[in-house]
């Protein structure tokens, strides 16, 4: 039982940002919500988080708005194995324990009891890309090659995968591909089975998929792999598959603010003046979940991105979905991002 919860515990009057980051500091996938006294209010899940996204909820809303207020809980005077054996059949992986006054004293979690079970979800890394926002770094060295700590950005996707169940890794190849089979090789190092998916000239970010045609029989995930996350990636596959969707795209909030007072004028007649207004977006995060399906879509041996066959999905009538990123994530495109990655090693070397 985990008993120190100052990192995962939040206030009522916290926004859900904060909540977010309680989530992500805990690394437990939830958060508890407490008064001043430590009773337990409620729980938050990053389940719960992606919903009030979903919902239009900003970072700014309060916790309240997405609080679970009447969680599963336990007794201290439980045992903690019969009870995760009973709860986790019930689909409830984190478990808040509370004494006889409501107040909490510890957290049970699956994660400290089970050891992920192996998945057949097949995995495309997307590594042909040159890199050039980084040269010259990547004038010798591909960018998932390059080295946060004592191992590449890619050593360290797959070792992250190999701990969420994963096993059947494909890794698409061009710039410098030798650099990479050198290292992974077959992935039986890393515990995995690692096929190559080779690209003769660059296809773009879903071109190479092309050759999976008719090969893969089971919605599977595509990710870049310049990118370092703690997201579960089997909790994308899950959604995708529940949305019964045949394209999910990973989306995250990306915010900036005007610097100024942004007016808004009718011909010459001022409506309104907002001053240095906060605009948020829902961006791309380089994580797809894929069915089978749309790889007949992808031409064979063209240029073909990801949006591109996203619109194709569409255009054919089906379901593309997105699912909330808000666990830590980092896309190492430029010098700043790949300083801010080596600046925080145990951050991301966390399997």
């Amino acid at each position: 039982m985990i008993k120190d919860l100052s990192a995962l515990t939040v206030s009522e009057n916290a926004t859900l940002l904060q909540t977010i980051e309680a989530i992500n500091a805990g690394a437990k996938q939830i958060a508890l919500v407490v008064d001043e006294s430590q009773k337990l209010l409620g729980t938050v899940t990053d389940g719960d988080v992606r919903r009030g996204l979903l919902r239009g909820l900003a970072l700014d809303a309060s916790v309240l708005e997405v609080m679970n207020k009447q969680p599963h809980v336990a007794s201290p005077d439980e045992d903690p194995q019969e009870v995760m054996a009973r709860e986790f059949s019930k689909s409830i992986h984190q478990l808040p324990v509370i004494d006889e006054h409501g107040k909490l004293v510890g957290l049970l979690t699956d994660q400290d009891m089970l050891v992920a079970a192996e998945i057949s979800t097949p995995v495309v890394l997307m590594a042909g890309g040159k890199g050039v926002r980084l040269y010259p770094l990547t004038k010798d060295v591909p960018k998932p090659m390059l080295k946060i700590g004592d191992q590449p950005i890619l050593e360290i996707i797959l070792r992250k995968l190999h701990a969420q169940g994963f096993r059947n890794i494909f890794i698409s190849v061009n710039y410098l591909a030798d650099v990479i089979r050198e290292h992974i090789k077959d992935g039986a190092w890393l515990g995995l089975k690692v096929t190559y998916l080779e690209e003769t000239q660059p296809l773009g970010t879903a071109g190479a998929l092309a050759q999976m045609a008719g090969k893969i029989g089971e919605p599977f995930i595509v990710m870049n792999s310049d990118l370092l996350t703690n997201c579960d990636l089997r909790q994308v596959i899950k959604f995708h598959k529940k949305q019964g969707a045949k394209a999910t795209l990973g989306v995250r909030e990306y915010s900036f603010q005007v610097p100024y007072g942004v007016v808004n004028i009718d011909g010459n007649e001022v409506e309104s003046i907002s001053e240095k207004p906060i605009h948020r977006s829902m961006v791309s995060a380089g994580i797809y979940a894929l069915d089978p399906w749309a790889l007949d879509l992808i031409p064979k041996n063209e240029f073909c991105d990801m949006p591109t066959l996203l619109d194709s999905v569409k255009s054919h009538g089906q379901k593309v979905v997105a699912f909330p990123i808000h666990e830590s994530w980092l896309d190492i495109g430029r010098h700043d991002d790949l300083n801010e990655a080596r600046n925080n090693l145990d951050h991301w070397l966390n399997f």
